[in-house]
């Protein structure tokens, strides 16, 4: 178990390094080139950094408190805790990105849709980067690295879907689909959130899902 930990708590650490410096590109390029796909995408990615952050501290938590004699608690209930936050750190980010995108539409700009389709490619490849290094088996693993892995895909989708929107925004000249493409990636993050939300509070409150079950029969 330690050693898992210590794993996790590693390739964790690495994803808030990479996500943190692509995450200042995307918004840099995001506010120059005035895309607001590109820009949500970097400030939705800033949420990532805050919660994988958070996954990371956890796990330096739990491993500390695993060495502590004094500790007699459940670390495994920190864990969901964190997985728990991550996921109403991605809920309140995701409404936020569709503020700004309503608000876009009603107040158009013109995009630099080269620049802005070259960084979403950058913060793609960034993304599939860090599934990777969070790759787990999900079969034996804590709600907190799959929280972390939840955001890094979440974040793979708001690029993929604003590097289309870009592209077709720029080929048929339709500059709020590139609007369109970040509130579509928002409502698929909002459910993301709220299946999260729903695993670890049931872990929170030793809620089991065999009792749900039979309790739906």
């Amino acid at each position: 178990m330690e050693d898992q930990i210590r794993k996790h708590e590693s390739k964790t650490l690495w994803v808030v390094l990479l996500t943190a410096v692509t995450m200042v590109v995307e918004i840099v390029f995001g506010i120059s080139t005035k895309s607001m796909a590109l820009l949500a995408d970097g400030i939705h990615m800033s949420s990532h950094v805050l919660a994988i952050g958070l996954s990371w501290f956890a796990y330096v938590m739990v491993r500390k408190l695993s060495q502590n004699s004094n500790f007699s608690g459940n670390t495994a209930k920190i864990l969901s805790l964190s997985g728990y936050t991550s996921g109403i750190l991605l809920f309140v980010f995701a409404i936020y990105i569709v503020v700004e995108a309503i608000g876009r539409l009603y107040s158009p700009v013109t995009i630099a849709y080269n620049e802005a389709i070259v960084v979403a490619c950058v913060g793609l490849a960034v993304n599939v980067a860090s599934a990777f290094l969070l790759h787990h088996d999900h079969e034996h693993s804590d709600h907190n690295i799959k929280a972390a892995y939840l955001h890094v895909i979440a974040d793979a989708l708001t690029s993929l879907s604003a590097i289309g929107g870009l592209i077709a925004a720029m080929v048929w000249d339709i500059p709020f689909i590139d609007t369109i493409a970040a509130l579509i990636s928002s409502a698929v993050i909002v459910k993301w959130a709220y299946g999260l939300l729903r695993d670890t509070g049931k872990a929170l409150l030793d809620i089991k899902a065999e009792t749900t079950h039979k309790h739906s029969h």
